[in-house]
């Protein structure tokens, strides 16, 4: 472990073109609970009827849309969150200039509550919030406060700007996301198993050799990589950068 970290340091020690590409598991850190882990799918059908996934669907936010602001309410918004270690050793290397811009998946914007300033959103963001007529703005208080489904003052559904099953991602985003990766000499990759897509094929733009993963278990790229460290990123990240 203490010979990854040290290979981890020098490689963010010299180059000033890094990128950062992170998951879930960069918000449990912060005690926001993985809805796609095996607790998260149980608790969620058990509770409410449906898996995870079929209750974050477009079709779902449709038909069924008492349930889903239940179920997003109840397991999605974590607003009084605080950001962890890694969202701060991020900030650090930005700070610094070596790191030119944070790539998430998450929707609860610690990176942002950390400190870091050019954030790409893949799935979008639990504080922002749109009347799907009139488009008046709302934030996350807003829809956890609201009795059942959330309306606007002109009474028509606000919706959450965050990314659906069956939604497609903001192509803007994916642009700005994949130019970055192109262009880096260093891509770490952290808190994601690399499994949801399209976003996890990003990677596969990556032109540079050194590819870093960071996860609690194995993912579909670790041959490719040129460090794999399978620890909590918070600490990872703390002792790489911090120290």
């Amino acid at each position: 472990m203490e010979k990854l970290i040290s290979d981890l340091r020098n490689i963010i020690n010299e180059s000033n073109n890094i990128v950062f590409f992170g998951g879930a598991g960069v918000s449990t850190e912060s005690n926001i609970p993985d809805f796609r882990s095996e607790k998260g799918l149980y608790n969620a059908v058990s509770e409410y009827g449906y898996p995870p996934e079929e209750m974050l669907s477009r079709t779902f936010f449709k038909n069924h849309t008492e349930i889903f602001y239940k179920y997003y309410k109840e397991n999605m918004l974590y607003l009084d969150a605080k950001p962890n270690k890694a969202h701060f050793a991020l900030t650090k290397l930005e700070h610094e200039g070596k790191l030119k811009t944070v790539i998430t998946q998450n929707i609860d914007g610690l990176h942002q509550l950390a400190g870091s300033k050019n954030v790409i959103e893949l799935h979008g963001s639990v504080h922002r919030n749109y009347c799907t007529s009139c488009k008046k703005f709302y934030d996350g208080d807003f829809i956890k406060l609201s009795k059942g489904i959330p309306r606007c003052e002109c009474e028509k559904i606000v919706k959450p700007d965050v990314v659906l099953y069956e939604e497609s991602l903001n192509y803007a985003d994916i642009e700005r996301a994949i130019n970055y990766i192109e262009r880096a000499e260093v891509l770490i990759v952290g808190g994601t198993s690399l499994a949801v897509y399209p976003a996890a094929s990003f990677i596969n733009y990556f032109r540079g050799n050194k590819l870093i993963l960071i996860n609690k278990s194995a993912t579909p790229y670790d041959s490719k990589a040129a460090l794999v460290i399978n620890h909590p990123i918070g600490e990872v990240l703390e002792r790489a950068c911090l120290k």
